[in-house]
């Protein structure tokens, strides 16, 4: 390449660049605004709240920018903004997925304990424990098969972060009734007299 042609294609680049940066980077800004949106409706107000403050941050610094006329940083500031909304629609998604399953496994488990305190409590049954040392039990599992309703509600709606709180601690409310059912009904079975033939 010759001399002359590398000083025309320097001075074609500076044009372009004092061309593209003589004028507010409305294109790169709306791109930016269209990522934004993308990323709230992807959840990343909540799943990913931080990258996404920076992304809405970044657009208000844009717009500002260009209330200054300086639209090189204007232009610099959306194409960041732009990159964090997509940075954070992927954080959303990954975190969401994640969340989701964490809830389903504290329901699921839940869910595996409380069948297992209503069978405790029918073989305790069976075992002539007293009805009146039976009754937290019973009320436990009342009182869980309201909460998981609720919970699962609050899944299907997607409501991870409640739903999780909801059963938060119930595992090992049922935990305790199940040791203390299993103890009623081992000392009944251990003190009965043995029948006489």
């Amino acid at each position: 390449m010759s001399r002359l042609s590398v000083v025309r294609c320097t001075i074609m680049s500076a044009v372009v660049l004092f061309a593209a940066c003589s004028e507010p980077p409305r294109k790169e800004i709306d791109r930016a605004q269209q990522a934004i949106e993308t990323a709230r409706s992807a959840g990343a107000e909540r799943y990913a709240p931080d990258t996404f403050a920076a992304a809405t941050a970044a657009l208000l610094q844009s717009n500002q920018a260009v209330e200054q006329r300086d639209y090189r940083l204007a232009l610099s500031l959306a194409v960041d903004a732009s990159e964090r909304a997509q940075e954070a629609a992927r954080a959303a998604a990954d975190n969401k997925a994640k969340a989701r399953t964490d809830t389903e496994t504290a329901l699921n488990t839940a869910n595996a304990l409380m069948m297992q305190l209503q069978a405790r409590v029918k073989v305790a049954e069976q075992a002539r424990v007293p009805a009146r040392e039976l009754t937290p039990a019973r009320v436990t599992l009342k009182d869980a098969e309201g909460i998981l309703q609720k919970a699962r509600a609050l899944l299907a709606a997607e409501d991870y972060a409640t739903a999780k709180a909801a059963v938060a601690g119930l595992d090992g409310q049922i935990r305790s009734e199940i040791k203390v059912v299993e103890a009623a009904t081992t000392l009944r079975t251990v003190h009965r007299p043995a029948r006489k033939r």
